[in-house]
């Protein structure tokens, strides 16, 4: 029988609600006592199954064995499923074909699970919904073998298109990390053309070649410092701080929101609300407080503030 059939054959076992005895085991698993105690000490050190000898029904059984369901590597409760089954629905709704195949049999396993405890997996996607909001089509091949790349610790030769400049460049990169953000995928990397760390977006990858060169290792607090100074998704080191004053009813939103891990929050009496965030590009921070529309007004920096009015006369522009 082979291993991993062997301990699907434990769950049978242990799921009889009883003590087993040894010899049982033995027999119907058709292995020796070494085998076995090989098995046990796989089962209890290494997959953290709770096994226990019980002397007094002469046999071995599960530590409390109604809050426990078995998948081959793991044990979980049901709690702990179901919020496996909600994070691995959320997978599928977030990127359909990326990681959904990959994870069809945990799926399966976790569905299993869910049945015996008297819960109905197959309605929690429909309980389950992930709105997406400008969400660019990313070519799959291109994360696939960025994240092949991050993981191994290899480089990787890219063509990236700037969309800011239109120009398409050919370059190449040593992965540090994979970054998800407002829906689409990026990576941090050390860009070998420019010789320092910058930001790629995956979808704008037109090309990508996994390489055999070890990836260049950029200290993980001095990668943070760089990537996460700034705000959103630019990089580098804030060149300002922006003050931002919001409406007392756009106050009741926004106090409980992080724009920035560094922000500060001032609530008024009146029930407005000033926010201070860093920033080392102003690009992303200006499309944000556009959002906001008549329920914000940016208090400084001065050139951040004529770059809003500017920003709104283009505006009023398309509209005369």
């Amino acid at each position: 029988m082979a291993e991993i059939d062997r301990y699907y054959a434990y769950q049978t076992l242990f799921s009889s609600r009883k003590a087993v005895p040894k010899m049982e085991f033995l027999k119907k698993l058709e292995i020796s006592p070494a085998t076995f105690k090989r098995d046990l000490t796989m089962l209890r050190d290494r997959l953290n199954t709770p096994i226990l000898y019980d002397r007094d029904l002469g046999g071995y059984r599960l530590q409390n064995p109604d809050a426990f369901q078995q998948l081959p590597g793991l044990w979980f409760s049901q709690e702990e499923a179901l919020a496996l089954m909600t994070i691995q629905t959320m997978i599928g709704q977030l990127e359909p074909g990326l990681l959904g195949p990959k994870l069809k049999p945990l799926q399966t396993r976790l569905n299993k699970i869910l049945e015996t405890q008297g819960a109905d997996a197959s309605v929690l996607s429909q309980r389950i919904r992930v709105v997406h909001a400008g969400k660019r089509r990313m070519p799959l091949k291109s994360f696939e073998l960025v994240a092949k790349a991050t993981v191994d610790r290899k480089q990787v030769e890219i063509v990236h298109l700037n969309r800011q400049s239109g120009e398409s460049v050919k370059r190449t990169i040593s992965p540090q990390q994979l970054i998800h953000y407002r829906d689409n995928w990026y990576v941090d990397a050390w860009c070998h053309l420019r010789g320092g760390v910058r930001s790629f977006s995956i979808d704008a990858i037109e090309h990508c070649l996994l390489l055999e060169h070890d990836a260049k290792d950029i200290d993980r607090e001095q990668l943070l410092k760089t990537m996460q100074s700034g705000y959103g998704i630019f990089g580098g080191q804030a060149k300002a701080w922006a003050e931002l004053k919001f409406t007392p009813e756009r106050a009741r939103w926004v106090q409980h929101e992080e724009w920035h891990p560094d922000q500060k929050g001032t609530l008024h009496k009146d029930g407005s609300y000033t926010l201070e965030v860093p920033y080392s590009d102003e690009r992303e921070l200006i499309g944000d407080i556009l959002r906001m529309g008549p329920d914000v007004k940016v208090l400084g920096p001065a050139p951040l503030v004529k770059q809003m009015k500017d920003a709104l006369q283009k505006m009023q522009k398309q509209y005369a």
